[in-house]
């Protein structure tokens, strides 16, 4: 028998992402809880839950995105307050986890960063995580309590799959996206290319080969993070230099810093598909940008987390 939502269940919202947390909790059947942030006059934040969540199994919505720090504060404080309210459980459900990209020592006196916040965040009460294709999967380790992350993957999938498109290739901007390109070109029966660059990351001059064929092909060029959107755009031009027929990008979390929306909106990229995991603002949003929800995929993970059933089903749509 299920437990009953109405009277254990509960789901805040932060100030990250509140329409994909009402989303969320329009998927699980339950109204959003009460709960207000504030801010004193030098910045310092105050969160005050205006309903009782003794006993509750809690989840608490917020993604890492910008303002990154003000938002890991508002969810660790978020987390204390639900701690010493006595809640039953907290999990924290983190679609895009920040900080996941400093994830060991690249060179001598490197901090370990996705470390650090997980411990802030485990130290601060939470009893349990839920992400969204974190950067790093093996920062899975660095918690202690249980880590669900779900996968993007599948979604993006059925949205290829409904376009039709023909003669399609996969393209991995790196070697270190293999896998997940993989895993993508099973699921539509195709193969996969990758772009082998030389030269520091971020270096647009470096030097560009194409593993793979591409000539004539659509190519779905796929990525977890959109940052300042270089390694799309670059990749682009380097598929169309080399031959292919048109380029749909494709990435879960779109961070879209700094000049990155002016750099797709002139970039030759058909289309760019992203999920909901971050906010966009009016400004970030173009035409050749769509938006993939992935509320359903979470609140239904929530559901199952809840009446303790197990989240691996989700992994094989």
């Amino acid at each position: 028998m299920s437990k009953d939502p109405e009277s254990n269940l509960k789901i805040f919202s932060l100030r990250s992402n509140r329409a994909l947390a009402e989303e969320i909790a329009d998927n699980v059947g339950i109204e959003l809880g009460e709960c207000s942030v504030t801010e004193f006059s030098d910045g310092e934040l105050q969160i005050n839950i205006e309903e009782s969540v003794r006993g509750a199994d809690v989840f608490v919505i917020q993604s890492t995105s910008e303002p990154v720090n003000q938002h890991i504060m508002e969810l660790l404080i978020m987390i204390d307050a639900l701690k010493r309210a006595s809640a039953e459980s907290i999990t924290v459900v983190v679609p895009y986890y920040g900080y996941a990209r400093q994830d060991r020592k690249a060179q001598p006196r490197d901090p370990i960063t996705a470390k650090l916040v997980a411990d802030l965040i485990e130290r601060a009460g939470a009893t349990r995580l839920m992400s969204i294709d974190i950067h790093a999967p093996q920062a899975q380790g660095f918690f202690n309590i249980p880590v669900d992350m779900l996968l993007a993957m599948p979604i993006m999938t059925e949205y290829f799959t409904k376009k039709k498109l023909e003669n399609v290739v996969v393209v991995s901007p790196d070697h270190g996206s293999v896998k997940m390109a993989r895993q993508m070109a099973d699921h539509l029966k195709t193969h996969i290319a990758i772009i082998d660059k030389r030269g520091p990351r971020g270096d647009i001059k470096g030097e560009i080969n194409i593993v793979g064929d591409i000539k004539g092909k659509t190519a779905i060029l796929m990525d977890d993070i959109v940052d300042t959107a270089t390694r799309i755009t670059s990749g682009t031009k380097a598929l169309l230099d080399h031959g292919a027929k048109e380029v749909y990008a494709c990435s879960t979390h779109p961070v879209l810093s700094g000049p990155a929306v002016d750099k797709i909106k002139e970039s030759p990229v058909k289309e760019l598909i992203v999920t909901n995991s971050i906010s966009l603002s009016n400004e970030k949003k173009l035409d050749k940008i769509t938006q993939l929800t992935i509320a359903p995929l979470i609140g239904e993970a929530i559901k199952r987390v809840f009446n303790e059933k197990p989240v691996s089903p989700l992994f094989d749509k």
